[in-house]
């Protein structure tokens, strides 16, 4: 095992893995550096959510390696992935996946109260993110009395407050209309460039992909290479095949 260079935060060589027998991914690598973007681009299956997954630590991938700064993340033991993913990862899904008995405010506050911070300190970070993502007027409401693109915002702070070192966003936006899915995104970035936190972003959205700083294309479980423009000068990030 060689560690990887000194200014990626993430890095991973040759990874695979399968579900069931059917391979997700075959012998992908990445790095991605502190306080970067990067959009992992791909249509649906082709291996962006078992990436994101396997460089969390949520699963450990049946070949390769993944390290997170001088981590192997690859071979720790579940105990100590599950306390890197609580200390130091954040992670946005396609659903918001939030707590129904909790309010909003505890439900952005959930991460920190799970590492022992006092009640006043994590509502305080809580408020904080969900006046950023213009929804602090909804604190005290619960997951139910919401809309649903009130209740991804939700789940957007929750992966801010505790200032993780690394938040993946698995199709974060996907339930949103675009003014909101403009709006996550300026946030994420401005949480990058303010908090040194470095974003993976699992899109199969290409102006999604856009706001990201480099983006890898992923295709079949393998790294894809660029596609040429169409016709009308736009790019075609997919084959007519996919």
């Amino acid at each position: 095992m060689v560690a990887p260079p000194d200014n990626d935060v993430l890095w991973a060589r040759a990874l695979r893995h399968s579900y069931r027998g059917s391979p997700a991914l075959l012998g992908v690598s990445v790095n991605v550096r502190g306080g970067e973007i990067l959009a992992v681009l791909g249509p649906r299956g082709a291996g962006k959510s078992t990436l994101l997954r396997c460089l969390s630590g949520q699963v450990v991938p049946d070949g390769g390696e993944v390290w997170f700064n001088s981590v192997p993340v690859h071979t720790l033991p579940g105990p100590a992935r599950e306390q890197l993913r609580r200390e130091r990862f954040g992670w946005i899904g396609s659903g918001a996946q939030l707590v129904p008995e909790l309010t909003v405010w505890e439900n952005a506050a959930l991460p920190l109260m799970m590492r022992g911070e006092g009640s006043r300190a994590a509502r305080a970070a809580a408020r904080e993110w969900l006046e950023r993502l213009d929804i602090g007027s909804v604190a005290r409401k619960r997951p139910a009395d919401l809309l649903q693109a009130q209740r991804q915002r939700v789940a957007v702070a929750r992966s801010l407050v505790g200032k993780p070192s690394v938040v993946f966003a698995d199709e974060p936006t996907a339930p949103l209309h675009r003014a909101d899915r403009a709006h996550v995104l300026r946030t994420l970035a401005s949480a990058a460039r303010s908090h040194g936190i470095t974003v993976v972003l699992a899109t199969s959205d290409p102006e999604i992909a856009a706001h990201a700083d480099r983006t890898m294309a992923l295709i079949d479980g393998r790294p894809g290479a660029p596609m040429p423009a169409q016709a009308d000068g736009t790019a075609n990030p997919w084959p007519a095949s996919v």
